[in-house]
């Protein structure tokens, strides 16, 4: 199931971590598997959408460290097909109705 994050970065992106990303041959530090390909959609110089299929711990924070950045914050903005909504307050939730379990669980298409 694919998740995607917004991420704010320390320094502004050098333009080749897109490919790195999507490559599927980033190996973080103590892993033995490479990552799955992951897609770099930039914002700004300093903001991206990043979508991955793992969840590797802290994976999104080391994926940019491993390309000498550095993730001064991260939202996870949707799960699946499923966009999170911006106004929850952290700590909060609410319930999911049908249609939203199937946009979680849809398979893309």
């Amino acid at each position: 199931m694919a998740k995607r994050y917004l991420a704010t970065l320390a320094r502004p992106l050098r333009g080749d971590e897109g490919a790195i990303f999507a490559a599927g041959e980033l190996m973080l530090e103590g892993e033995e598997k490479p990552l799955a390909p992951a897609v770099l959609e930039p914002l700004s110089p300093t903001t991206a959408h990043l979508t991955i299929t793992e969840g590797r711990y802290h994976q999104v924070r080391r994926m940019f460290a491993a390309v000498g950045n550095h993730v001064t914050a991260l939202h996870r903005d949707r799960v699946g097909g499923l966009d999170l909504p911006a106004d929850l307050e952290p700590g909060r939730y609410r319930l999911m109705g049908p249609e939203d379990l199937a946009a979680v669980f849809a398979q893309p298409g």
